[in-house]
């Protein structure tokens, strides 16, 4: 027995799972955007085979292999047609953050609030100075 087929078999049919097109999926378009959605993906499988002798003589032997893949969808990356550069690029996640990602975001959410007050007191003084002279 040639415990080489059941793993080829349960390999070649995973394969077909664990492809780029199930990785990052079919791109989404409207006429403002493009959308780009990103999975995780992971796998296993194992096979095994064995023969041997019981009562009366008798002779046995088996193989068998069997495995598993599995997809979740993790993100979104989305395009703003009319946006260029990197500001026209956002990947949305998917998952719910944990902990210390929202501390994080909340941490950088009030810096650039911080910076764009700060950055509007500035053009307000730039514009009085202007009017002074």
């Amino acid at each position: 027995m040639n415990i080489g087929d059941p793993i080829k078999t349960t390999v070649e049919e995973i394969r077909k799972i664990l492809n780029i097109e199930n990785v990052v999926g079919k791109t989404i378009e409207t006429d403002e955007l493009l959308m780009f959605p990103i999975t995780k993906m992971g796998m296993g499988f194992g096979a095994g085979m064995g023969e041997g002798k019981g009562a009366e003589n008798m002779e046995g032997a088996g193989a068998g292999a069997g495995g598993a893949a599995g997809v979740e969808p993790v993100s979104v990356v989305v395009v703003f047609k009319d946006v260029s550069g990197p500001e026209g690029v956002k990947v949305m996640s998917l998952k719910a953050p944990d902990h210390l990602s929202r501390a994080i975001g909340e941490i950088s959410n009030a810096a650039v609030e911080m910076m764009d007050k700060g950055s509007k007191m500035m053009k307000e003084k730039c514009d009085e100075d202007k009017e002074k002279k």
